[in-house]
């Protein structure tokens, strides 16, 4: 996987760890569920059942046994219902086993449900961040060989999407400001031949004036900025995709306490699930007209820094008072929402999307691994739901609850950014968002984390894409392919 934030694409290295089953030479991996643990057991030798008792096999999930047979060896690995494979079931064995070429038993494949589920974490389980190590891994990779040949090209692009978020959280925001970040778009566009435009400088200040009060402060290097791309046939149905790029956030003059700044790089999170979905929609060709918006910058402290108690004007020509500098990554989303609504050539938006590391409500609500999901429509909610438990990507509605716009009320402006009462954070972030999006139109919110505060199998502790997945398959089902 990439050991650089080279996103585009997908990693050479990466497309060579799932290949066609053509009968060559691999090691034979066998997946065992505990109900199916005893007649397997009844067909090894005397001599394996020894090697596997030995140690301690018992077919629990993400265990693994190594048996020799003959002048050769096997894998024995657990899961957890052989006919529901998950994403995750490879995920550890991928990154435990020695390098090498392997195979799934003959059988297993066509007993399981879904099993290009468990390509992707076979590939994801050899992610590695080693940009700043010295002591970078050399291990070769492990390699499998599948009879789902056509599930291949999908894994490979959902885990390419999947390490370009990890990767770009994962970098730290010296090396990944406003211009990175652009700098990304724009070499996606030229992949993609997509139209990039960026928006900096006084044109943001007359045009995104939030984006540009949020990141004033911020040295010249990493200046704020607007950057939308386009891409696909204006005829198609309008999608709106949006993310939060927050590259660092100190709190503003609101100052985070240092031990809460350590993650900070990870708060453009958000653009980074906005971008790698944008790239597995030119890559599929899916059949709609896509308009990416990332609103950059960095929440710094200075003499220009804007203050608590400044009323700022939006694009929208909402007025907003600022209840608490910390909650900028509002404000910024506020600007793209608004020019998102606006549409282009002529046709609105049929659907618009949001990514935000926005509240710690949600992950107070929710815990780290499931992002909060807001939308205005039952039936876009539902659709991402029900994709999410499908892909392996679980989210989970929390409610845009009318009563909760009273606490958005300002004595002197039209909005409050941060209500004090601390009631319903994340519902109370949504609604603020809401205001800003054209009544009627089709928008659903990710409060995602972009982060796992430990390791899971297939998932290492560091930047991670939660519920980038969900709305990927959702957009197949909606819009299909070319």
């Amino acid at each position: 996987m990439s050991r650089t934030p080279s996103p585009l694409f997908q990693d050479p290295a990466a497309s060579e760890l799932l290949v066609p089953d053509r009968g060559q030479e691999a090691i034979a991996i066998h997946l065992i569920d505990k109900d199916g643990l005893e007649s397997w057991l009844a067909q090894r030798k005397p001599a394996q059942r020894a090697q596997l008792a030995a140690q301690k096999f018992t077919a629990a999930p993400f265990s693994h046994a190594i048996v020799a047979d003959g002048d050769t060896w096997f894998v024995a690995a657990g899961v957890g219902k052989l006919a529901e494979l998950g994403s995750w079931c490879l995920g550890k064995l991928a990154e435990a086993l020695p390098a090498g070429s392997y195979r799934l038993a003959p059988g297993i494949e066509g007993k399981a449900t879904r099993p290009d589920r468990a390509l992707l974490g076979w590939v994801l389980g050899q992610y590695r961040f080693e940009r700043y190590r010295s002591d970078a891994s050399t291990e070769g990779p492990r390699v499998l060989a599948t009879g789902a040949v056509k599930a291949i090209a999908q894994a490979l692009a959902e885990a390419a999407a999947v390490a370009l978020v990890r990767d770009l959280v994962n970098t730290p925001a010296e090396d990944m400001g406003p211009g990175e970040l652009e700098h990304v778009v724009e070499m996606l566009g030229r992949q993609h031949r997509a139209a990039v435009r960026v928006t900096k400088g006084e044109a943001l200040e007359r045009e995104f004036p939030m984006v540009h009060m949020v990141g004033r402060a911020a040295g010249r290097a990493h200046a704020p900025r607007m950057i939308e791309l386009e891409w696909g046939d204006v005829a198609h149905p309008r999608v709106a995709i949006v993310g939060k790029g927050v590259c660092f956030d100190s709190g503003g003059l609101d100052l985070k306490p240092s031990s809460a700044m350590l993650l900070m790089n990870k708060d453009m999170g958000g653009a980074a699930h906005a971008i790698a979905l944008a790239a597995l929609i030119m890559q599929a060709g899916l059949k709609l007209r896509l308009h990416l918006l990332v609103p950059a910058a960095e929440n710094a402290i200075g003499g220009n820094a804007f203050r608590p108690g400044d009323v700022l004007r939006s694009r929208s020509g909402i007025s907003v008072e600022v209840g608490n500098t910390d909650a900028e990554g509002r404000l910024l989303l506020a600007d793209a929402l608004a020019r998102a609504g606006e549409g282009s050539d002529g046709k609105l938006p049929g659907l618009i999307l949001d990514f935000a590391t926005l509240t710690g409500a949600a992950r107070v609500a929710l815990g780290p691994d499931m992002p909060a999901l807001m939308a205005r429509r039952d039936a876009t909610a539902q659709a991402l739901l029900d994709a999410g438990l499908a892909s392996d990507d679980p989210c989970w509605r929390l409610p845009l609850h009318e009563a909760y716009r009273d606490y958005l009320k300002s004595d002197i402006a039209d909005l409050l950014n941060a209500p004090a009462n601390g009631f319903a954070g994340a519902s109370v972030a949504a609604l603020f968002l809401d205001r800003f999006v054209p009544e009627g139109l089709d928008w659903a919110h990710f409060d995602t984390f972009a982060w796992r505060p430990s390791s899971k199998p297939g998932r290492p502790k560091g930047g991670d894409a939660l519920g980038l997945l969900a709305a990927w398959a959702m957009l197949q089902q909606r819009y299909g392919q070319r």
